[in-house]
């Protein structure tokens, strides 16, 4: 693997640049500052997918024929690193980046002229029905039921933890279709439409006071049969093929190493308690040095993975890339609120732009912040990031994953 850029690639870095500073205003990049998790405003995610989707990169990803860019992994990587120090706002991922890939293997050809064209255009938006209350990372236990009726099957029970289901007019859901055999037979993999009658939101906040999660319950909900992906009682497949994508289907490292870069300028500007800049403390120094390195070595593995996996998913290293990514993220944070200093402990969400409301909270009409932007972040981006490790299986998962799949243990 050549890690020296090409004059090629550096040209098409050039374009990245040209391309992001006439499409990223003011607003777009305000929302990508203020963002407190991989979730941003809903509103302004929707609206940069709309610039992508014009210049033909919302999902450089997929294959040309579905819309995708055909880049190289070193593309792929330079356009990674360049939004993020743009500072773009992110995509809700569960389209674009994992549900599309399954109806790409999975889907029949009808549903894929259906849903493909759509979720690039932002017309259909989904949300994930994974998790249930007895149902997380023991994902083979769910209960949500489906019963066939004709052509439909007849849904009822309760989904949690279901990212921007407010806002979602579909849900890729799990199912189960059949209790014989093991725990991972006789589930199903099902596209529903929100707007189907006996389909119930209910949102419910985080402690960071964002409302991005929510439960969705069904109650009798008829689902036509052409929206299963793959076949009846064999969705558990297409489940873990999904969580590739989901674990491992992007880069962290460029964003863990732009927050590294503002950590150190923060703390530049920071005064410690021996009146000197926060940089210059050589625990710190040693903190800070600690998490670039861990961060360039994220980098190089994810390098690695993807240029010898290029055009599929990396399948079960993605596991690997999971773990090393949201941990790395959670050190980062922590160390963020080291420079916040106590300014970081108070609880202002107005000055940020989450994924999602946050009720019962009146902002100062003036909009004030103790400190500045950075110090209200800093708490609430910590709390976020509290998240990594459990969502899409917790990291003691993947580490069973890896020494069942990749270590033969």
């Amino acid at each position: 693997m050549d890690l020296q850029w090409s004059a090629d690639e550096e040209a098409f870095r050039a374009e990245v640049r040209d391309f992001l500073a006439a499409n990223l205003d003011p607003d777009l990049q305000r929302a990508g500052r203020l963002s407190t998790s991989v979730y941003p405003d809903h509103h302004a995610s929707m609206r940069w997918q709309e610039a992508l989707r014009r210049q033909g990169w919302a999902a450089p990803h997929w294959a040309p024929e579905h819309g995708g860019t055909g880049w190289t992994t070193a593309q792929h990587y330079i356009w990674a690193t360049e939004r993020q120090l743009a500072g773009a706002p992110a995509l809700s991922p569960m389209g674009i980046s994992m549900v599309a890939y399954v109806i790409m293997k999975f889907g029949t050809p009808e549903q894929q002229a259906f849903f493909l064209p759509r979720i690039l255009s932002g017309e259909v938006f989904f949300c994930q029905g994974y998790s249930e209350p007895g149902a997380g990372s023991d994902l083979a236990s769910l209960q949500t039921a489906a019963v066939e009726d004709g052509d439909d099957l007849i849904v009822n029970g309760q989904k949690v933890w279901t990212t921007h289901a407010g806002e979602a007019n579909w849900i890729f859901a799990l199912v189960r279709t059949s209790k014989e055999g093991r725990p991972q037979a006789g589930i199903t993999f099902l596209l529903i439409d929100m707007a189907t009658p006996g389909v119930e939101v209910q949102p419910f906040t985080m402690i960071s006071g964002e409302q991005v999660q929510n439960s969705v319950f069904f109650t009798d909900v008829r689902v036509p049969k052409a929206n299963v992906m793959g076949e009846i009682d064999r969705g558990w497949s297409v489940a873990k093929y999904l969580l590739e994508f989901e674990r491992g289907g992007s880069a962290y490292a460029p964003a863990m190493k732009a927050r590294c870069d503002q950590i150190a300028a923060w703390a530049r500007e920071t005064t410690g308690d021996d009146g000197r800049p926060l940089a210059d403390d050589v625990v710190f120094a040693a903190k800070l040095a600690r998490l670039r390195a861990k961060a360039d070595v994220l980098e190089i593995t994810e390098l690695r993975l993807l240029s010898a996996n290029e055009g599929a998913s990396v399948g079960a290293l993605s596991s690997m890339m999971k773990v090393m990514g949201t941990e790395l993220a959670g050190e980062v944070t922590e160390l963020t609120m080291e420079v916040a200093g106590p300014r970081g402990l108070v609880f202002q969400p107005h000055a940020a732009m989450p994924g999602g409301p946050v009720p019962g909270y009146d902002a100062p009409d003036d909009g004030h912040v103790s400190g500045d932007d950075r110090h209200a972040l800093a708490a609430l981006r910590y709390m976020n990031e509290r998240a990594g490790p459990i969502y899409a299986g917790s990291n003691e998962i993947q580490r069973n994953i890896l020494a069942k799949m990749v270590l033969g243990l």
